[in-house]
């Protein structure tokens, strides 16, 4: 069983790694980029019969700060 875990920063939190992007991606003649945000991908490979709520609990304890990120859950 696998999950994919998406994380990111919450809105209205500041993203200086997502602006060091955008500011380079200008430097690189792609001016149409108004913003970006940054954030990271975890895959889990888990236990037959893993469950959506085991994988929001890890993320809830370590896998995202939940005060500045927020994360969605895939289950495949």
């Amino acid at each position: 069983m696998q999950a994919r875990v998406h994380v990111m920063l919450k809105a209205g939190v500041l993203d200086p790694q997502g602006e060091a992007v955008r500011h380079a991606l200008g430097a690189m003649g792609f001016d149409g980029v108004k913003g970006v945000r940054q954030g990271k991908v975890i895959d889990l490979e888990l236990a037959e019969g893993s469950t959506e709520a085991d994988v929001r609990r890890m993320c809830e304890k370590l896998l995202a700060n939940t005060v500045i990120e927020s994360f969605t859950i895939e289950m495949a």
